[in-house]
């Protein structure tokens, strides 16, 4: 009988599109779902006449497979994926590799990875991205985990994935959750870029009174340019798509947006780093507010808001929010990165920047033309500390300031949300503010809690306490942590 080159459990849409499109690059694939009439069903239907073994438990699946024998999860995260690790091991021998192609958490991976090789066997935490169309015609992929699986698992998930300019958007990401982690954040960068698009037509729609059709042209055109990207480009499909009456199906659409928590997870690994991830915070609350659709109506009852009213040259109008939006872009991959580099120090991940750029270049729901600048800034400063201080991008910013404030300034007036374009440029601000106003927010620290301050006239490590009210004594509470 025919051994399989890997098998993958799961046979949910994205299972079943990795499955085709590992076939279609020449490899053989064992399947197993744990409803096995999904099996029966994908060997009848779209995997009939294919290099594809269809299995029914999972001893069957593990004695189909080469050795080292390669075995993919594409389950829900979480205890589902506990569960087939523990299922798998008894059946697998050692450097045998377990890889899991879903969203878990990287906690959770780093956990794994230190269980299964405690078992003698290889684990891979893989971020996917792409969707049901990348998975089928070339995702872009994350591995981490296990180091010594990644030449085995390597000739298949670069041949599966996206290629620009000919190199594989796949490569080695780091150790322990590395993998993971990574996807997180981009899945979190993916939020902030869709909540810009959100208000950049927001924008449009409230103040300048546009339709659906003319945001569309608008978008189009924007994505021949430097916002390039796979989310500007549906963002033009979806404004001018019609319902059966012909009427614009997006005006149908509830505004209500729901999620799958990996953009909370990145804002609060930011926290848990100490990094001012501010853009994704607030483009992950602004989902939380879009929630509570009665609570906005019934406050709109209460407090109504003024009709919006745009005076002025609308078409230079839609030209500063084009700036705004790719400055504020600008400002949600430096936060990302500034992450990933914390982390990677936390964790002791040797994260290459330059090539998670390159791997987000193509497959992946945020793949955009802007990724080639962020390569190159990496390319040409490997220790850049902040994606800002490139001259690429520092030149974009300066250049949008003063469309990015006229149009932040306009919502505002206007009474327009614009949470994360508005929390980028305040980002913007405080990150160039040499001399900000924490001295006064720590000196109310020493005040009610003795929390001690440094002077900008002692070196730097030096604490000190002032006895404000002059029954607090020398007694500080110990440093802070800065």
């Amino acid at each position: 009988m025919k051994k399989a080159d890997i098998g993958l459990i799961g046979l949910a849409v994205m299972g079943e599109n990795l499955v085709m499109n590992m076939e279609s690059k020449g490899f053989t694939v064992a399947v197993f779902n744990r409803t096995t009439s999904r099996v029966k069903n994908f060997a009848e239907g779209r995997a009939k006449g294919k290099n594809i073994i269809p299995t029914y438990s999972l001893e069957e699946l593990v004695r189909s497979l080469k050795t080292p024998r390669m075995v993919m999860l594409m389950v829900k995260a979480g205890q589902p994926v506990d569960d087939f690790i523990e299922l798998l091991l008894p059946l697998m021998e050692p450097g045998d590799i377990i890889i899991d192609g879903g969203n878990s958490h990287f906690p959770d991976t780093a956990r794994r990875v230190e269980y299964v090789e405690s078992e003698g066997l290889y684990y891979i935490g893989t971020g996917v991205s792409g969707g049901e169309e990348g998975a089928l015609h070339g995702p872009s992929l994350m591995p981490g985990g296990t180091k010594e699986a990644w030449e085995h698992v390597k000739p298949i998930l670069q041949a599966i994935a996206a290629h620009v300019d000919g190199a594989p958007c796949c490569d080695w990401v780091g150790e322990g959750g590395a993998g993971h982690f990574v996807k997180m954040v981009h899945n979190g960068i993916e939020y902030g870029d869709m909540q810009l698009i959100v208000e950049a037509y927001l924008l449009m729609r409230d103040l300048l009174g546009m339709t659906p059709d003319e945001m569309a042209a608008v978008f189009a055109e924007w994505n021949e340019g430097v916002l390039d990207s796979y989310l500007i480009e549906i963002t033009a499909d979806i404004l001018k798509t019609k319902d059966e009456d012909g009427a614009p199906l997006v005006d149908k659409i509830l505004d209500t947006a729901g999620q799958k928590g990996t953009g909370k997870w990145t804002a609060t690994s930011a926290l848990d780093e100490g990094v001012a991830l501010t853009l994704i915070a607030e483009a992950v609350f602004a989902r939380y507010l879009s929630s509570d659709k009665d609570g906005r109506v019934q406050a709109e009852k209460v407090m109504p808001r003024k009709q919006p009213h745009f005076e002025g040259d609308k078409q230079a109008f839609i030209k500063q929010i084009q700036q705004a939006l790719y400055a504020s872009k600008i400002i949600s991959y430096t936060q990302g990165y500034l992450l990933m580099a914390a982390a990677g120090k936390t964790h002791d991940w040797h994260l290459n920047f330059g090539g998670i750029a390159m791997m987000w270049r193509g497959g992946c729901i945020i793949r955009s033309a802007f990724l080639g600048k962020i390569k190159e800034a990496f390319d040409e400063e490997p220790n850049l500390p902040n994606l800002l201080l490139a001259p690429y991008f520092k030149q974009e910013v300066a250049q949008a300031a003063d469309a990015w404030r006229a149009v932040c300034a306009a919502a505002i007036t206007q009474g327009i949300p614009l949470p994360a374009m508005s929390s980028a440029l305040t980002y913007f601000d405080g990150l160039r503010t040499g001399r900000g106003g924490a001295n006064l927010l720590q000196a109310q620290r020493d005040y009610f809690g003795a929390h001690t301050y440094e002077r900008v006239d002692r070196p730097r490590g030096e604490f000190f306490h002032t006895n404000w009210t002059g029954e607090g004594g020398d007694t500080a509470s110990g440093t802070y942590n800065a």
